[in-house]
């Protein structure tokens, strides 16, 4: 799923159809796992909060991160190429950052169940929390896509890794900022 999202925000008109570098791929997989890892770190929390409070928790903290990641690529990219940033590199940046506010929709489909009364709330975040965690473990076998490669042992080795080390970093974030 997550490779068509990257493929889809390729094709999208901010500058042309499939003109993507591997620079841009690598920018969205790195958006898409902050992301991931920052939606999730946000779910943990709000066991106890009302059902759609979740859920503005959620959104509010992929559109802020959102934001800021996409003024820091433009911040980044000025000081590298040494002059402010033109509309098509603007429109590129943009378009790299999307990512962060896809980690965000699936999560808050599955909270608005809980909202709607079809899931229990706790039942919702344990199934929305899940979800997060397989989703930022499965990046391996997107990137393993993306590059026409195939699947090997290393790929699923990879993909407990970095599940692994998500939820470390979530654990952390979650003690040490919540």
């Amino acid at each position: 799923m997550e490779e068509r999202f990257l493929r889809l925000i390729d094709s999208l008109p901010f500058q042309g159809r499939g003109t993507s570098t591997p620079e841009d791929m690598s920018s969205r997989i790195s958006a898409l796992i902050y992301g991931n890892i920052l939606v999730l770190a946000a779910l943990i929390p709000v066991t106890h909060s009302h059902d759609s409070f979740g859920i503005a928790v959620i959104v509010g903290a992929a559109l802020t991160t959102f934001i800021a990641h996409y003024f820091a690529e433009l911040v980044g990219r000025a000081v590298r190429q040494g002059t402010v940033a033109d509309h098509q590199i603007r429109m590129s940046e943009l378009r790299d950052s999307l990512p962060i506010l896809y980690a965000a929709v699936i999560p808050s489909l599955i909270l608005a169940l809980a909202v709607f009364g079809l899931l229990e709330p706790r039942t919702a975040q344990l199934i929305a929390e899940l979800f997060m965690v397989v989703r930022i473990a499965t990046i391996s076998y997107v990137i393993e896509r993306i590059r026409d490669e195939r699947v090997t042992a290393k790929t699923h080795w990879t993909a407990l890794a970095v599940g692994g080390v998500a939820l470390v970093i979530v654990g952390l974030k979650v003690a040490l900022g919540h």
